[in-house]
């Protein structure tokens, strides 16, 4: 029982005691447990003292009025409210009519004098602030815990812990690995303050005084299945809180978001397959902050239009982490710097994955998987669903219908491609004893979850029998499961693996029979009001080696995730890829996710970019959608524009169900096929850019997919956009996403662009609108950017050994800027061990220059072009590191066929020249500067020139001033003169951040009082 608290053993043998038998022997165990008991009963009363124990004012009388009904907070958010049991919580009991589904004002609430807890005792040091809290009236719900400890600890300049806990005993608290190590403190961005009178807890941003946190600990509930904490909100704009269906946005209307990871498919108003109690929240002036809640039980998370926000946790501690950025980015750093980075990605998972539940046989996966190289698709890893196993068991695979896999891996392999397996976290145990070693092997090392009577518990999914379910808590399940791995991968020499059914899913609700009753299968409290915590999960009083599955549920898929992640490295002693369903906070250092079961729906393909948006906050980078859909039947149209948006998930799979029509994308024909090809060529194009991106998301915390609030935090026109994203500081995608709409419309924020023909927008911030063919995709570089790239492949392999391009886009002051980070792609810890190549890119006026960082990659890294774009007549004289190049004749770069990311290969069209090493040649187009090179490599200095006049976008006044002027004065005529001045305003962005070491930007405070209005 290692890790309960005293009362969830007192109630877990409680409710296991059988009636005893007459006997002697009974009779001696009957008088042991009535010690026991009794010994329980003492511990309990003191941890917990009686209701009647807390004395209440008899001249008390709650302060109802003032209070405006989006300021209400409930004193009775469990069931059966009546203006009774209000009263007796010392609350104000109103009813209203007004309806805000699926919640409604508060009927029962606070009054503005409660006094739950009194603060008592407050102390502070350097670095902590410290205080007690006593519980003064009872809060309603059973067993309040009494004596409380707060400590509130200055962990950074940036970053604070606020840790309320059981003054007298131990609570269940999250395991999982956090920094939390205090850092030099020099200039807190912020101030606390905590009232010991009325117990307003405030903390405040110290450069504008905005409220970040702000929270009653007079109005907190602190009982053993029920805590309950709100805060105000500086704006209602905030983000995060996952994982739910619906927009990126959350709405402060009475919103209630359940976090208890579910396999439910996604539904809008339901809990879906992660947890994660983190939000961003953006101020009134374009600062953000940042809370983490680090509590894995089930919980509700209420917004409201105060705005505010009120968590509501069954269980563990309240332990919040306070982010003060001052970016929206500097946000999400500090939060992944708290619960560990993303993954590094291998090379050739950014390539295009393929996979379907329902192929049925290895000559089908096979099939289908040709039929697409041969249209022409690029193509780097099948896959394979459950449908590969032997009677659906993990580590096996189904030697007739898929006789010949493992040679069929090997193929792969030999091609440049690679192989992922399906694995879930259900362990059949209906095989005879000594046939099936995952069982064999787990009941010997006493691994798996346990009733509370302490037999193995026993659930249903995809097998023929029933399943047992390893304990990932266990310190001997690491060891089990990479064994596992490891003797299949003898078999079979996949290289990545997917992890499905891991919240964990169980076809029944608990065990075979139920569950025994307890409060912990029934609590004070039900987050969502809805499904029992058991509906298709585990029994809630199954027994971990650390706790109680009640509040280890949301924690198995970061655990899984951890085991599976040391097994892969352990093995291929590669860099390891994983796809998890199911997860929780900081498990994007183990794994991706993708989004699980959506449908084949317009409505569906437009929810996965709030999906992305949302995990790229959570620091799980690695995430995608299936493209096309999961269930239903997809349609042409609707998989064209899907295959075009799916091309810019950093996971990018078309996967579907086996009761749907197939849906790849050879299988739908040419217009599927068109859209496929166009957009993946210009993401294989543009891998090199991605996997910086990814580098930075390691190392530094950036987001890889990031909303358009990221980059223009003052325009608070792209606070609600999550129909178009941004791929890094320099790429924006607004793909199609609406049936039949041929024009899309798109906010272009202030700035230079460049769409991927080239085409330049100076916009002011505006919306507009363009057409867009069934089989594209909008898509525009921001003006002050580099991007790396390379000639496109048919998979990652080939396109490595392509030639690089680099494209850059000028701002306004004909400057751009960028980094391309490079190793060999799969092998483990190359940043930390310096075995890459960091190089860095500077346009300013006429002048391209690459400058390497860190040279520890080896490998070749010739380059091929370079594109400039922003100029507006053809330079007479360009050169590449000091060789003069010729000029191309105009039909070599074409107008109607060029492609910002996609260049026309100069070199190739002209012949490569045997007397001349280098050589180099450019063309001009439109307002693009090509320079074709061979011989020229990035691991040496670059230097390109071209001599003309750039083109600035310049604001002009002109002011005329007259001097003199001309009239008849008493027959004497005045001479007159007449002067022109005028003046040259240019509008200047401020100066571009600062590149940090080894490679990297920090970003400066946000200036107050810079949003422009809401169009």
């Amino acid at each position: 029982m290692k890790g309960h608290t005293n009362e969830d053993v007192f109630y877990l043998i409680e409710e296991e005691r059988q009636k005893p038998r007459i006997s002697v022997l009974w009779l001696i165990l009957l008088i042991g447990f009535v010690l026991c008991f009794l010994s329980f009963v003492t511990l309990y009363h003191f941890r917990y003292s009686p209701l009647i124990s807390i004395e209440i004012k008899s001249d008390y009388s709650p302060v109802c009025t003032g209070i405006a009904d989006l300021d209400k907070f409930d004193c009775h958010p469990d069931d059966n409210v009546s203006e009774k049991s209000c009263l007796q919580r010392n609350c104000c009991y109103q009813p209203k009519a007004k309806n805000f589904p699926p919640l409604n004002i508060p009927y029962c609430y606070y009054p503005s004098n409660y006094n739950g807890y009194v603060i008592e005792n407050i102390t502070q040091d350097g670095r902590h602030i410290k205080a007690d809290l006593k519980r003064s009236s009872p809060s309603g719900f059973p067993k309040d815990i009494v004596n409380l400890h707060l400590v509130i600890s200055f962990i950074d300049d940036y970053t604070l812990r606020m840790k309320i806990t059981d003054a007298n005993a131990a609570r269940f608290e999250v395991p999982i690995p956090i920094n939390d190590a205090l850092k030099n403190l020099e200039k807190p961005y912020y101030d606390v303050k905590i009232d010991s009178k009325t117990g307003e807890l405030i903390i405040s941003r110290k450069s504008s005084a905005a409220v970040i946190f702000k929270t009653s600990l007079s109005q907190l509930v602190y009982s053993d299945q029920f805590l309950q904490i709100s805060s105000n909100l500086p704006s209602p704009y905030i983000y995060g809180v996952g994982e739910h269906y619906g927009s990126f946005l959350k709405s402060v209307n009475w919103t209630r978001l359940t976090l208890l990871n579910s396999d439910r498919g996604p539904l809008a108003n339901y809990p879906l397959y992660g947890s994660h109690p983190f939000y961003l929240s953006l101020e009134n002036d374009g600062n953000a902050n940042g809370v983490f809640l680090l509590n894995s039980n089930a919980m509700d998370v209420i917004l409201q239009p105060t705005p505010a926000i009120t968590f509501r946790p069954i269980g563990g501690i309240l332990d919040f982490f306070i982010m003060l950025g001052p970016s929206p980015a500097n946000v999400v750093q500090q939060f992944t710097g708290l619960v560990g980075r993303t993954f590094m990605p291998p090379y050739w998972s950014l390539g295009f994955h393929l996979c379907r539940y329902g192929y049925g046989s290895l000559n089908k996966t096979i099939e289908t998987m040709q039929r697409n190289l041969d249209a022409g698709i690029p193509l780097d890893v099948q896959w394979n669903d459950i449908d590969y196993m032997n009677n659906n068991k993990d580590f096996t695979y189904d030697k007739e219908n898929f006789a010949g896999l493992p040679e069929f891996v090997d193929d792969l392999h030999s091609k440049g491609m690679h192989y992922v397996i399906m694995t879930d976290p259900g362990i059949s145990c209906s095989e005879k004893p000594g046939t099936y070693p995952p069982y064999d092997d787990g009941l010997n090392d006493d691994i798996f979850v346990k009733n509370p009577d302490g037999t193995v518990f026993r659930g249903k999914v995809w097998t023929d029998g029933e399943t047992v379910y390893p304990d990932f808590s266990h310190p001997k399940t690491a060891a089990y499961w990479q064994k596992l791995f490891a003797d299949f991968h003898g078999e079979i020499k996949y290289d990545g693996v997917w992890i499905d059914m891991n919240e964990p899913s169980n076809f029944y609700d608990g065990g075979k029979d139920g569950c025994m009753k307890s409060s912990f299968e029934d609590p004070p409290y039900l987050p969502n009001g809805n499904l029992p915590l058991r509906h298709k999960t585990l029994c809630m009083t199954a027994k971990h080696y650390s706790t109680i599955h009640y509040n280890e549920h949301n924690l198995v898929a970061y655990r899984e995730a951890a085991a599976t992640n040391q097994a892969l490295k352990s093995i291929r002693q590669k860099r390891p890829f994983i796809i998890s369903r199911a997860s929780y906070s900081g498990q994007g250092a183990q794994s991706g996710h993708w989004s699980g079961d959506i449908a084949s729906t317009w409505e569906d393909l437009r929810y996965t970019i709030p999906s992305m948006l949302d995990f790229n906050l959570f620091g799980m980078s690695m995430i995608g959608s299936d493209i096309c859909g999961f269930s239903r039947n997809t349609t042409v149209p609707l998989c064209a524009r899907w295959q075009a948006l799916g091309a810019f998930y950093p996971f990018s799979r078309n996967h579907n169900d086996r009761g749907s029509t197939e849906q790849d994308p050879a299988f739908l024909g040419p217009v599927v096929v068109e859209a496929a090809q166009k957009a993946l060529e210009i993401r294989y194009t543009l891998l090199p850019y991605l996997y910086t991106l990814f580098a930075r998301s390691h190392v530094f915390g950036d987001t890889v997919i990031r909303p358009l609030f990221f980059e223009f935090p003052l325009d608070k026109n792209t606070y609600a956009i999550d129909e178009q994203f941004m791929w890094g500081p320099a790429i924006m995608i607004v793909p199609g996403l609406y049936e039949n709409v041929t024009n899309v419309s798109a906010y272009i924020p202030k700035g230079i662009w460049f769409d991927s023909r080239g085409i330049q927008v100076n916009s002011t911030g505006e919306r507009i609108s363009f057409p867009l063919g069934l089989t594209d995709i909008y898509i525009s570089v921001r003006g002050g950017y580099i991007l790396p790239g390379q000639l496109s492949n048919k998979n990652t392999e080939l396109s490595r050994k392509e030639p690089f391009v680099i494209t850059a886009t000028l701002d306004e002051n004909a400057q751009a800027k960028g980094e391309l980070y490079w190793d060999d792609g799969d092998s483990l810890d190359t940043y930390v061990k310096g075995n890459y190549t960091l190089i860095r890119f500077n346009v300013d006026k006429n002048t391209f220059t690459s400058t390497i960082v860190n040279k520890g990659y080896d490998g070749p890294m010739d380059v091929a072009e370079a594109q400039i774009a922003g100029l507006t007549m053809k330079p007479s004289v360009v050169s590449v590191n000091g060789v003069n190049c010729p000029f191309s004749p105009a039909e070599i770069y074409d107008e109607k066929e060029s492609n910002l990311f996609i260049p026309k290969r100069l070199i190739e069209k002209l012949g490569k020249s045997a007397s001349r090493h280098p050589f180099c040649v450019y063309g001009f187009k439109r307002n693009i500067l090509g320079v074709g090179m061979n011989g020229f490599t990035l691991l040496s200095p670059l230097t390109i020139n071209w001599n003309q006049f750039l083109f600035f976008p310049l604001k002009l006044t002109f002011r005329f001033e007259v001097t003199g002027f001309a009239e008849k004065d008493n027959e004497n005529h005045r001479a007159y003169r007449r002067e022109l001045y005028f003046k040259l305003s240019l509008d200047v962005i401020p100066e571009e951040e600062k590149l940090q070491e080894p490679f990297g930007k920090k970003r400066p405070a946000l200036e107050k009082n810079k949003i422009p209005k809401r169009v």
